[in-house]
């Protein structure tokens, strides 16, 4: 168990990729606190997860509100008296138009997808000692435009310039700041449960044809990325936002 005895906080964990990652990381020995907007959702996810044998904590949370992000970290030293790892994982993407995108469209998406990075990691590196990571859920749509996702790729490519720069100022602190950026990943949020179940799958085999290795990704596959920036195997490796989309971002 390469993380043994580590606490980890992922937030957007009650499903999906963050479910995913919670999960791969207590199969390291890592004790992992699980952060969604539901209190109910939490908890149902950090039982699932204690059985892979390490302590879990089920924290509802809002990540774009400072208040509850402190009340996350604090709840989180509470119970563990330590913070070793962050993942950054919460994130929307309503697809909406540019030109019906309204302020209240760019402010939901700017602030739960960058703002709430900025504030959970201003709030947790100040519990976070030596050997601490922070990584940080990016996406292709930095690296790659959609139609539609406007506010959504420029939440994404401003987490890899935070990356970046906070890399830098805690470099000296012994603090590693990496991201993963994913490609499309087979995920209950990834479906779009108003169209026809048809229309659906055809959406699905569209995608599968701009992916070089055949297939959509899975959970295991971005979680795998972030064992690995969580371990003392990535001690050398910082300020990176590392692609995982089958080959996608390569054509």
């Amino acid at each position: 168990m390469i993380l043994k005895n580590k606490v980890a906080i992922v937030t957007g964990a009650k499903q999906g990729i963050g479910y995913g990652i919670a999960l791969a990381l207590a199969k390291e020995g890592c004790q992992v606190v699980v952060s969604d907007l539901s209190q109910t959702d939490c908890e149902k996810a950090a039982a699932k997860i204690k059985k892979a044998g390490v302590k879990t904590l089920a924290v509802k949370c809002d990540v774009s509100k400072k208040k509850e992000v402190d009340n996350l970290i604090t709840k989180t030293i509470k119970e563990f008296k330590r913070l070793d790892i962050l993942v950054n994982n919460a994130g929307i993407f309503p697809f909406v138009s540019f030109d019906k995108m309204t302020e209240a469209d760019w402010d939901k998406v700017i602030d739960t997808n960058l703002k709430s990075v900025f504030l959970c990691c201003q709030s947790a590196v100040k519990a976070m000692k030596a050997g601490g990571r922070i990584i940080n859920i990016s996406s292709i749509a930095s690296f790659v435009g959609f139609e539609g996702l406007v506010h959504y790729c420029a939440s994404k490519g401003g987490i890899n310039a935070l990356v970046r720069a906070l890399a830098l100022e805690l470099a000296s602190r012994k603090i590693n700041v990496n991201a993963v950026a994913p490609g499309a990943i087979n995920t209950p949020g990834a479906k779009q449960p108003d169209q026809p179940k048809t229309k659906s799958e055809e959406l699905v085999k569209q995608t599968i044809t701009m992916i070089p290795l055949g297939r959509m990704g899975e959970p295991k596959d971005i979680a795998n990325a972030v064992v690995f920036l969580a371990s003392n195997m990535a001690d050398y490796i910082t300020g990176q936002t590392i692609i995982v989309d089958g080959g996608w971002t390569l054509r």
